[in-house]
Formats: C-alpha cells, structure tokens, sequence
C-alpha cells in the first residue's frame, strides 16, 4: 500500500468519513487515473445503446475479450431497432465467444422491449431498467451514470477491490451494503461517468499488485468454478453445433461432444425452454 493510501486507510479507521477524508481519496483515484487510464472504445463514446450492448458483454468477461466483439457486434446490429429485429440466431453467432449466452438472449430481448415501450431510447430511471430480466440495478446504474453522467451508486469488481483495500484493510466478511454507502458518499458529481471508469482502473491496478485480492475478504466472495468439464463448456459445445447445423440431432451431438445421449438431451430440452434454438423467422418490433 502507499503511504498515501496507507493515510487514507488510517485516517477513516480513526477519524471514519469526513470532508477532508473525501477530498484526499479523490485526489489520489484522479491523480492515478490522469497517468493510467485505460482506453475502451465504449468509453469513447455516449451512446446510450454502444453503452447498453458493453455493459451486458462485460458482466463475468474479461475487456479484452470484450472489445473485438463488442466491435463486430455494434457492426451487424447498429441501433436499438437493429438488435430488436434481428433473429436470435444470428445474435448467438456474433456472441459466440464470450460465454454466458443466456446475456444474448436477455439483451436482445431488453431491446425488444426498449424499442416496444420507449421508442428505442434507454430509460433514465435505473428502477426501470432493473425490473428487466438479465440486468439487475448494478448494472441499469451502470447504464444510466455511463449513458447519461448522471451520479448513482453502484458496485462492480474492481471498484468493491478499491473500497475493501483502503477503507476495510485487515477487516473480513464485508457487506456490499456497508461499502455502497460510502461509494454513495464519495462520488463525483460533476463526473461521475468519468469517475468511476478512474476507481475501475485503480482497482485493477490492486489486483495486480496486492495479494491475496482484497475482493477475497468481500462476504459475497465466490471461487468461481473451473469451465473446463462443466455443464457451461457443454452448453457452448452445443450451441456452436446447433448454430451450424440447426437440424443436427442430439444422438450425433453426443457422437461430436463425446457425452451421453441422456445427458446432452436434458440440456438441450433446457436451453430450448430458455430461448435458445428458436425460428429464425421473427416479425419485426415496431415502436
């Protein structure tokens, strides 16, 4: 930890959060991030769909991973229209790569209803945006402060990594909730936008140089589980195969994927309930 950092960390253990505690912690995130901003193409830009289709591709994925697709993905489906009107499969196709495809679904289908009930323009209420399937108020606060500038408080990764190494050092079990008020508390809000994409970078940076990740002390903390051999690997396995050949059956899927007939069908029957292989035919969505 630096001494300023370790100042920080000390002077809220004794003094908790005060004015002067405010102002030096946004002076050492904004004075790291004016050396070490990291370039995104979706922090080039304020549209609020570019916005909306980079938040759903960066949930659980890693950035650069994300930037190639989120490229070709903004390429094929341009608008919130673009995106609503396409058939599924061809949204699974440029996803194809980034995992957790079920966020596929649940984008295209947001847009669906973005375009349906608000004329294709992202709401500015996170309360809304949070009733939608796949988002969650984190990530509709996210939207909305990233689109629109407008300050709200919300939590991700590498911003809980921030908060927990200076503000909870030596402390475990740590509630999302304890940490949001002072997120709340602490953001600029004549730049919020701006702001956190600087705690994002900081946070990375912790990552990289402190051990054991501070995250490790969040009580929400999870090991995520190995892909390889998991029921994700077989679902990717799947759909890669379905998107191929739509008509393949489940007896020469389990001849390719090398799996139980039994096994593969359960998981099929599953996917298809979520959205997953449907025709390609759809009517367009009309505002």
């Amino acid at each position: 930890m630096s001494s300023f950092a370790t100042d920080i960390s000390k002077s809220y253990n004794k003094n908790g959060l005060n004015d002067d505690l405010i102002r030096d912690f946004r002076f050492m995130i904004w004075n790291y991030y004016k050396s070490h901003p990291r370039p995104f193409p979706w922090r080039e830009t304020q549209n609020p769909y570019h916005i909306f289709v980079s938040e759903w591709m960066l949930q659980q994925t890693q950035t650069s991973a994300v930037v190639p697709k989120y490229e070709a993905f903004l390429t094929k489906f341009p608008t919130f229209s673009d995106l609503a009107n396409a058939p599924m499969d061809d949204v699974l196709k440029v996803w194809q790569g980034l995992g957790y495809n079920r966020r596929a679904i649940w984008m295209k289908n947001a847009a669906e209803l973005i375009v349906k009930e608000y004329n294709g323009v992202l709401p500015k209420d996170p309360e809304i945006l949070d009733k939608i399937k796949g988002i969650g108020l984190a990530t509709a606060r996210e939207m909305i402060t990233f689109s629109y500038n407008i300050p709200t408080a919300f939590i991700e990764t590498n911003i809980r990594r921030v908060f927990l190494h200076l503000f909870f050092h030596n402390k475990s079990a740590i509630n999302d909730k304890e940490i949001l008020l002072l997120v709340d508390k602490t953001v600029d809000i004549i730049n919020p936008r701006e702001w956190y994409y600087a705690l994002m970078d900081y946070g990375v940076m912790l990552k990289k140089r402190v051990k054991p990740d501070p995250n490790h002390r969040s009580l929400h903390y999870k090991k995520q589980p190995k892909f390889e051999g998991s029921t994700r690997e077989l679902r990717g396995l799947i759909l890669y195969q379905k998107l191929s050949n739509p008509n393949i059956s489940v007896e020469e899927l389990s001849k390719i994927i090398k799996q139980p007939t039994s096994k593969l069908r359960d998981i099929v029957m599953k996917m298809e309930d979520e959205g997953f292989f449907m025709n390609s035919n759809v009517k367009p969505v009309k505002n």
